[in-house]
């Protein structure tokens, strides 16, 4: 290989890797999509009554996020057969978000947050 073709193929290489490690900035509307997936999640944990340990579990995990969604993208082919592989694929994309965990959290509290205040004079659970 001469030089020339070798100096081209490092700058196309270049191009290539420098964005590979970015992130997207934070503060980005999440889509519908992605908002959609998130009021799925936090409805199925307020409904199981999991609200609390779904907190503990994400205020402690939030900050791996980015290996979650990696760990998700490796297990797609044995979640597949238990889960729908389109919602793994966007639950994975949307772990790679820095600001999901946040978000999950936010939605998780406001919709616990009605069940939680019971009336006055009526028996705790």
């Amino acid at each position: 290989m001469n030089t020339t073709g070798f100096s081209q193929r490092i700058q196309e290489l270049r191009a290539k890797f420098q964005h590979a490690f970015a992130l997207q900035p934070d503060g980005q509307p999440l889509t519908t999509d992605e908002q959609t997936l998130l009021e799925k999640v936090a409805a199925t944990v307020v409904n199981r009554r999991m609200a609390g340990p779904a907190l503990l579990f994400l205020e402690s995990a939030g900050p791996m996020n980015f290996l979650s969604s990696q760990a998700l993208h490796f297990l797609a082919p044995i979640l597949d057969l238990a889960c729908d592989a389109r919602e793994i694929e966007r639950a994975a994309c949307l772990l790679e978000r820095r600001d999901a965990i946040p978000r999950l959290i936010e939605i998780i509290e406001a919709k616990s947050a009605p069940a939680k205040s019971a009336p006055t004079g009526a028996p705790a659970r």
